[in-house]
């Protein structure tokens, strides 16, 4: 078993970051290396517009390279819940939001031939346990009524079509959802961000930021370079920065463990067996799971094994036993299928698990996809280039308030007590 991201192993590492020090100075500086910070370095490239990245450890080392895999239509929250927060007119467009970064999604591999393995596959979102088909079906009909026309009822004997267990009552499937292979998208962004013209450094983490002019100097270890512009793109990995830089930050972003395995590949008659309908899909408890097979026919199975702002391979080889579990307990054919993969990355949650991007002390900002990153991000990176160069009419997250978390400085102290929250209210629901 390795104990490291399917993605990153069978990716072609980027091999284009500078090979000097951090020195120079540019129009925009981008912290992190994931998505958001990709795609806003390579849309102000193509734009003409002198940029450089700045990564801590290496292109798509944070969530970028460790999530599920999956890109999924809607939020972290219902729709419902969205109306209630924001307004039907608010929730209604950042719902559509999310439909428009897959759309991106899609366009930017075609402009930069990124051989990533995307396909629209349809998301199910599958009912736990008899007593959600109710919550879950009103969800599915104000959806599709509202905003959400490609979405359809599965009920429970419809499902065998579609899925190799019985351990499911009811699903509401989302046409527009998609997957592919993230280790090749993050680094055919690194490699498209690179050929327009864009600075990337690796191993080389935000150590402090002070006010030059009408600019910035950003240090790091391998030297500093000045910037007019910065954007922070750093997530859940807000925390491992060092205190001052991204303090605002730290005090607003809550890191949670999420923990991935991948099986050998399947055979045909597995397949068959466990996901016919080759979908992404995700189950409907607070402390539920994520599921798909990969490229090479795996079957990636993730989940908030345990609630822990940690993921180190003692981590990771604890969570892994729990997931393998989880795994047999829907697919029980697969209980002793051998496990290749097993590792964890950080979601990087706000206290109300809605996204935020905007501008604050000089800096452009956008995280806290709470979950659903890797949908949102392309489209988010985006605006945040082109909030860069003036242009303000592209985020749907603007004017979202965003008020720091009570007693919260970077560690998430809390977390072992909202996992026996979330626990209890998946036992009693």
């Amino acid at each position: 078993m390795k104990y490291m991201s399917y993605w990153q192993d069978t990716a072609t590492p980027f091999a284009e970051a500078q090979p000097g020090p951090v020195a120079g100075k540019v129009d925009v500086a981008v912290i992190g290396g994931g998505f958001t910070g990709l795609n806003a370095v390579r849309k102000l490239a193509r734009e003409g517009v002198s940029v450089a990245l700045l990564e801590a450890q290496q292109i798509g080392a944070g969530g970028s390279g460790r999530n599920g895999g999956h890109l999924n239509n809607g939020m972290a929250h219902g729709y419902a819940e969205a109306k209630k927060h924001f307004g039907s007119e608010r929730a209604h467009a950042l719902y559509k939001a999310y439909d428009r970064s897959i759309d991106m999604i899609e366009d930017v591999i075609a402009e930069e031939d990124i051989a990533c393995d995307f396909r629209r596959s349809g998301k199910l979102k599958l009912a736990s346990k008899a007593s959600h088909v109710d919550g879950l079906r009103s969800s599915f009909e104000l959806l599709n009524r509202e905003v959400d026309p490609d979405t359809s009822w599965i009920d429970k004997a419809d499902l065998k079509e579609e899925i190799g267990s019985d351990a499911f009552h009811g699903a509401i499937l989302y046409g527009k959802s998609a997957m592919m292979h993230m280790g090749r998208y993050v680094h055919g962004l690194a490699m498209a961000a690179h050929r327009h013209g864009a600075l990337i450094w690796e191993d080389a983490p935000l150590t402090g930021r002070t006010r030059n002019g009408s600019g910035w100097d950003l240090t790091t270890p391998k030297g500093s370079i000045r910037a007019e512009r910065v954007i922070v793109a750093t997530g859940a990995y807000s925390a491992s920065y060092p205190q001052a830089p991204l303090a605002y930050f730290r005090r607003r972003i809550i890191s949670v463990g999420s923990f991935i395995v991948a099986t050998r590949p399947l055979s045909k008659a597995e397949i068959a067996a466990t996901m016919p309908g080759n979908r992404t899909c995700v189950t409907s408890l607070n402390i539920g799971n994520y599921f798909r097979l990969s490229p090479d026919n795996r079957l990636i199975f993730g989940g908030r094994a345990r609630f822990s702002a940690v993921s180190d391979q003692r981590s990771d080889a604890t969570s892994g036993e729990i997931l393998r579990r989880s795994m047999a307990g829907i697919f029980p054919h697969l209980a002793d299928v051998d496990i290749d993969y097993c590792w964890g990355g950080l979601v990087g949650m706000t206290k109300d698990r809605f996204p935020r991007a905007g501008e604050t002390d000089g800096m452009i900002y956008g995280m806290g996809y709470s979950g659903h990153g890797a949908q949102l991000s392309t489209l988010i990176g985006q605006s945040l280039a082109d909030m860069a160069m003036g242009r303000t009419d592209s985020n749907p997250l603007a004017g979202f308030d965003w008020p720091s978390i009570p007693l919260h400085s970077g560690k998430p102290w809390f977390l072992p007590l909202v996992g026996m929250w979330f626990g209890l209210k998946d036992r009693l629901s």
